[in-house]
Parts: C-alpha cells; sequence; structure tokens
C-alpha cells in the first residue's frame, strides 16, 4: 500500500471512532431522514395534484402534521395513558393468579397426569412472583420516564428540528452526501440513494398499514372476547408491531395476563387470537399491501435485531428493520454488483463532472427529494 492509502485508511478509522462517539446523534439523524422521506412523499403530493410550490406543500404538511399531532394529543393519549396506567397494576396480579392455579395443580393433580413428573416440575410460582415484581417495578416507571425525562424531550425537539431543516431543502441535503464519494462514483451513488428511498418507502407504508390492521383486529377481538382495556392493548399491538418477530409476542404479554384475572379459558382464547391475527397479517395482509417490499430472511431480520440493539441501545432495535433495509440496499449494489459481479480488469466508467467536480443528480430525485 501506498502512503496515500495509508493515510485514507487511518482517516477512515478516525471517522468512524467520531461517529461511533456520537452514535445517538447519527440514529437521531437517520430517524429524520426516515421520516422526511415519509413526509416529502406528501409534499410531492399535493405539488402533483394541486400544482402548488414547494413552499406551500411543505407548510400544508406542516399544517397536517401539526393537526394530527394535537388530535392525537388531545383524544387518543389521554384515553390510552389512563388504561395503560391501570393495566400495569393488573398484569402483575396476572402472574400471581397464574401462580395461584400452578399451585393448586400441584396440590390436586388431575388423575391423568403422572406424579413422577409433578416431582421434578420447576417451583414456578416463585419465579412468576419475581418477574411480576421485576416487570411492575420496570414497566411502573416508564410513562414517568417518558414524561419527565429531559433528555428524551429535547431529542425529540432535534429529531423534528432536523427533520423540518431536511423538509425544507432535500436536494441540498443529498448534494452534500454525494460529496463525501469520489466523483467518478457520485452518479452511481446517486442511484443508490433512490432506491434505498424507494425501499424505505415501500416498508414504511406497508408496515403503517400492517399495523393500522393489527391493530383494528386486536381491538374487535379483545372487544368480543370481553378482555378489558381493549384500546390500550390494540394500541401497544399497533406500535409493536413496528419491530419483527419480538414486537407481536411482547404485545401479546399483557392481554394475556389480565385475561387471566378471567379465568385461563379467556386467556387461552386471547393467546389463540393474537396467533391468529400475526398468520393473517404475516401470511396475507402484508404480502398483499407490500408487493415491492424489500425481502429480509426472518433469519437476517432477527440478527439484524440483535446486532442493533446490542450496539445502539433500545433507539437501534425500534430503528433495525430500517437500518437493515439502507444497509442491504447498499450491500447489493456498491458492493455485489459493483465489486463482486464487475468483471476482473473491467474498470468503472468515469462519469463527466461538472464545473465543481459534482455531476447533477439525476431522476427521480433531481429536484426535490431527499
Amino acid at each position: 500500500m501506498k502512503l496515500i492509502d495509508w493515510i485514507n485508511l487511518v482517516a477512515l478509522g478516525i471517522v468512524l471512532v467520531i461517529i461511533w462517539q456520537f452514535r445517538q446523534i447519527v440514529l437521531l439523524m437517520f430517524a429524520a431522514v426516515v421520516i422526511t422521506i415519509a413526509l416529502n412523499s406528501l409534499v410531492r403530493l399535493l405539488s402533483r395534484v394541486y400544482g402548488w410550490p414547494r413552499d406551500r406543500a411543505v407548510l400544508v404538511t406542516g399544517a397536517l402534521v401539526l393537526l394530527g399531532g394535537v388530535v392525537f394529543l388531545g383524544l387518543v393519549l389521554p384515553l390510552f395513558i389512563n388504561q395503560f396506567q391501570e393495566l400495569l397494576l393488573l398484569t402483575p396480579k396476572g402472574f400471581e393468579q397464574l401462580g395461584g392455579w400452578f399451585e393448586a395443580f400441584q396440590e390436586n393433580p388431575p388423575a391423568w397426569f403422572p406424579e413422577q413428573d409433578l416431582r421434578v416440575l420447576p417451583p414456578l410460582p416463585d419465579l412468576l412472583r419475581q418477574v411480576a415484581s421485576i416487570g411492575s417495578t420496570v414497566f411502573g416507571n416508564f410513562l414517568t420516564f417518558f414524561s419527565s425525562s429531559m433528555a428524551i424531550l429535547l431529542q425529540l425537539l432535534l429529531l423534528a428540528v432536523l427533520t423540518l431543516m431536511m423538509l425544507a431543502n432535500p436536494p441540498a441535503y443529498r448534494r452534500l452526501l454525494l460529496r463525501l464519494f469520489p466523483s467518478s462514483y457520485r452518479r452511481r451513488a446517486d442511484e443508490i440513494l433512490t432506491k434505498c428511498e424507494h425501499s424505505l418507502m415501500f416498508w414504511l407504508g406497508g408496515v403503517a398499514l400492517s399495523s393500522i390492521f393489527v391493530a383494528t383486529i386486536s381491538f374487535t377481538g379483545l372487544v368480543l372476547l370481553g378482555v378489558p382495556y381493549a384500546f390500550a392493548h390494540a394500541v401497544l399491538a399497533g406500535v409493536f408491531n413496528f419491530i419483527p418477530n419480538l414486537g407481536p409476542t411482547l404485545s401479546a404479554v399483557f392481554p394475556v395476563f389480565v385475561a387471566l384475572l378471567q379465568s385461563p379459558g379467556k386467556a387461552l382464547a386471547v393467546v389463540v387470537l393474537y396467533v391468529l391475527i400475526q398468520n393473517v397479517e404475516s401470511y396475507w395482509f402484508s404480502p398483499m399491501v407490500m408487493q415491492k417490499q424489500v425481502s429480509l430472511l426472518p433469519a437476517a431480520t432477527l440478527v439484524s435485531q440483535i446486532f442493533f440493539a446490542t450496539f445502539l441501545g433500545p433507539v437501534g432495535l425500534v430503528l433495525a428493520l430500517p437500518l437493515a433495509v439502507v444497509c442491504k440496499t447498499w450491500i447489493e449494489e456498491a458492493w455485489i454488483i459493483d465489486v463482486l459481479d464487475r468483471p476482473r480488469g473491467h474498470a468503472a466508467e468515469p462519469l463527466s463532472r461538472s464545473p465543481e467536480g459534482l455531476e447533477p443528480i439525476a431522476e427521480p430525485l433531481a429536484s426535490e427529494d431527499v
């Protein structure tokens, strides 16, 4: 390697270390990019349908988002918080109820249950009491933490500011990002960014519709079963649906243990309901609404969740799937297609450059996309 190659390698290492130190800010920037892509699609739609200039379309989009936020905070959030607080008080009782049934089962087992198997059963009631205590402590401080933590509020404010700044002038930030690539690769990088945007849009639109579907069906099923606090359960099911694999399981914990307070049969019915909902969503609804979705293998999705959650924390878990979508697109395009699939000895064709060394951003995001 030449001296300049070593210098570039050291500089890359320093940049990666700096990015790692500010990884939470980088995650917020990525979240702002995802939100900007979603809002920018609405801006383009308003401009195309009504012929409005971009400034007016951005203002109308911001007003619609603000109106939706006010409606959510005024109507939906108070009902959810009230039911969720009562839900946190009932869930440990469900653990205790399950422990009591297990003790009764051990004391008076049915005739068909082998006695030798009864002696090897674990002390489940003690374990359930410990889990209930831990769960009560953790979830009991959930709302208090998110309502009083100044750090969370500042991060949300920073996320909103970054989103508005990017939404006001997406091409400027796109051109700034493209300048980080070699001049001969900028047009290709622009094409990959376009594919990343399309992939994120397909994912975001599909998972939003899927979450609404899951929340609606969950609410209807829980109301028919007579499970208390069906609205809070449905909202949690819709929110946790954004986290594949782990989310559906977590969303079923609360309604199952609340149903245990009524009867074991009702708890079993809730389990069956959630299994049916997730199967219908996974094998029918999601393929129907996300025909162009990015295909991620289930194992790859789970590994990406574990990886990003381990190194980036809870925010990394929430953003694991969009991060995996972007990483998959860049690996396929920049590494597999441009490096591994390129015939040996075939050099990349130099691209024409503008006077500033930056090619014009090509379609379809030349003028207004992120």
